[in-house]
């Protein structure tokens, strides 16, 4: 099954100079956050197949304007051809000026909330979210700083699956696409990137 990730920057590539054919096999779309809501809107149109999201610390036009044709999988699990999919948006606190800014311990909170529907469901298979796991693909500074509860869901349920966006790829030269942590396949979705699952 063909996915394609996207979060932090529209792409000119597909926006610009969308060509339907380079899409044809895609059967999922999701966003890693940090988006305009009407390039959402046009790649759930344009590629004509289900769009999943949780949102990142520049989406807050999404409380007034969320996109069309899309769901929003923040703190829920969303299932899709027997895979459970969860969602936790947002990023770490960094500043009290913007939406889904979270410490540790509120992220905490926020998956308490569904793990007893994660549980009913049989565990995790995508872990989607836009901040990075802590001290894996994460910054140096606050902004970007990862939350430590996905090392943890990483431990405890192992999902096939990480995906997030947040830390751009082009802040540094080292940043990896593609990292494993112990079971898990962790892809930052920055930009835009086709996996086949």
């Amino acid at each position: 099954m063909k996915l394609l990730l996207v979060s932090d920057v529209e792409s000119k590539y597909i926006w610009d100079y969308f060509d339907k054919d380079k899409f044809k096999n895609i059967e999922l779309v999701i966003s890693c956050g940090d988006l305009k809501s009407c390039y959402l809107s046009f790649l759930v149109t344009m590629i004509n197949t289900p769009l999943i999201y949780v949102r990142g610390n520049h989406d807050g036009g999404y409380i007034s304007n969320p996109p069309e044709g899309c769901q929003c999988i923040d703190d829920s699990i969303y299932r899709f051809k027997n895979l459970n999919i969860v969602g936790l948006g947002g990023s770490y606190r960094y500043n009290n000026s913007g939406s889904f800014q979270y410490t540790d311990k509120e992220m905490m909170n926020k998956f308490r909330k569904i793990k007893l529907n994660i549980k009913r469901q049989g565990g995790i298979d995508i872990l989607v979210t836009h901040a990075p796991a802590y001290k894996i693909s994460d910054g140096e500074d606050l902004c970007h700083t990862g939350f430590k509860v996905f090392n943890h869901i990483m431990d405890e349920y192992k999902p096939k699956y990480f995906f997030h966006g947040h830390q751009h790829l082009s802040y540094n030269a080292n940043l990896k696409r593609i990292r494993t942590f112990k079971y898990t396949t962790i892809v930052n979705s920055y930009n835009y990137y086709i996996i086949d699952i």
